[in-house]
C-alpha cells in the first residue's frame, strides 16, 4: 500500500478488554468518530446487554454503526459491510484516518479484509422456519450441509446459522465456498487489547449487566418480540431469559454468563491470533494504553 492512502486504525480484542473507553480516548485525541463494529450493538433496544456505549460516552466522542435495525430485522453481513463502508468512506472524506472498534471478527474481517458475502437477501418465510426447528437441529443440518461454516459458527449462534442455512438453501453451494475478498484501498494499522486480568473484568462486566437492568430489558424484548426472537439465543439474554422462566436462579445465572463469557472471550482471542496481526498493547493503566496506541498511529502515519 502506497504511505499516501488513508489509514484506518482498527482496535480489536476480546469481550471487556476495555475497548470502548480506549476508543472514545483515541478518538478524542485524533478528532475521529468511532465506528463500532459490534454485531449486537448494531441493534436498537438492546442496550445493557450488549455493553453498548451509554450516553455519557456518546456524548465524550461521535460514535456511528449503532442502533441500526430493530431487534427482529436480522442485519446480515453483506448488509452491514455495505453500510459500514459508506460510513467509512464519509469519515475518510472528512481526513484520510478513521476509527474502528470493536471484537466481532467475522465483521471486522469483511470491512478490513475485504470479505465478500453472497448477495442473498433475507428469505422470512425460511427462518421462521429454521426458528421452529430450534438451534440444535439447525447447527446439526449446519454441520451436514456446509462443515467448514459450522465450524466457524458456534452452536448457540442461531442468527449466523440461519444465514448460513439460509445461503445454502437459496445457492444450492456452501457459504465457505463463496466468501472471496478484494483488498480495501487503505492502510491497516490494527491494535490488539488482551488484558492479564480479563478473567476479572468479565466477572465485574457480568455483574454491572445485571446490577444494571439485564433482566428488565430482556422481559422487555420479549414482551414486544417474543420469547423465540434469536437474539435472545445470545450471552447474557439467554440467562436472563431462563431466569424470568424461573428454571435458572440469580446466582446460577449470573454465572453460566460469566462462564459463557469467558468461553466467547477465548474463541475470539482465537480468531484474532489467527486471522489479524495487530500491535498488542501491554498493560492495565488507561493512559499508558493511550499513549503506546498514539505512538503506534504516529508510526502508521509515518
Amino acid at each position: 500500500m502506497a504511505p499516501n492512502q488513508p489509514l484506518v486504525i482498527v482496535l480489536l480484542g476480546p469481550t471487556a478488554s476495555g475497548k470502548t473507553d480506549l476508543a472514545i480516548a483515541l478518538a478524542r485525541a485524533l478528532d475521529l468518530a468511532v465506528l463500532n463494529v459490534d454485531s449486537r450493538q448494531l441493534y436498537r433496544q438492546m442496550d445493557v446487554g450488549t455493553a453498548k456505549p451509554t450516553a455519557a460516552q456518546r456524548a465524550q466522542a461521535r460514535h456511528e454503526l449503532l442502533d441500526l435495525r430493530d431487534p427482529d430485522q436480522p442485519l446480515n453481513l453483506q448488509e452491514f459491510r455495505a453500510i459500514a463502508e459508506a460510513q467509512l468512506n464519509a469519515e475518510l472524506a472528512r481526513k484520510p484516518l478513521a476509527l474502528l472498534a470493536g471484537g466481532s471478527g467475522l465483521y471486522l474481517q469483511a470491512i478490513t479484509q475485504g470479505m465478500n458475502p453472497p448477495a442473498v437477501p433475507p428469505q422470512p418465510q425460511l427462518r421462521a422456519q429454521l426458528a421452529a426447528l430450534g438451534q440444535p437441529l439447525c447447527h446439526q443440518l449446519l454441520r451436514q450441509g456446509d462443515p467448514v461454516a459450522a465450524g466457524r459458527i458456534a452452536a448457540a449462534d442461531a442468527v449466523r446459522t440461519q444465514r448460513a442455512l439460509e445461503v445454502l438453501y437459496a445457492t444450492g453451494r456452501p457459504l465457505s465456498e463463496q466468501q472471496g475478498a478484494t483488498p480495501p484501498p487503505w492502510r491497516l494499522l490494527e491494535l490488539g487489547l488482551n488484558p492479564a486480568n480479563l478473567e476479572a473484568r468479565i466477572a465485574e462486566r457480568t455483574r454491572a449487566l445485571y446490577g444494571q437492568g439485564l433482566v428488565a430489558e430482556t422481559e422487555a424484548l420479549i414482551g414486544r418480540y417474543g420469547p423465540e426472537l434469536p437474539l435472545l439465543d445470545t450471552i447474557g439474554y439467554a440467562e436472563a431469559r431462563q431466569l424470568l422462566a424461573g428454571t435458572l436462579t440469580e446466582v446460577e445465572a449470573g454465572a453460566l454468563t460469566r462462564q459463557r463469557t469467558r468461553q466467547f472471550a477465548k474463541r475470539q482471542r482465537t480468531w484474532f491470533r489467527r486471522r489479524h496481526r495487530p500491535c498488542w498493547l501491554a498493560g492495565e493503566d488507561e493512559a499508558a494504553l493511550l499513549e503506546q496506541a498514539l505512538q503506534e498511529v504516529e508510526r502508521g502515519l509515518g
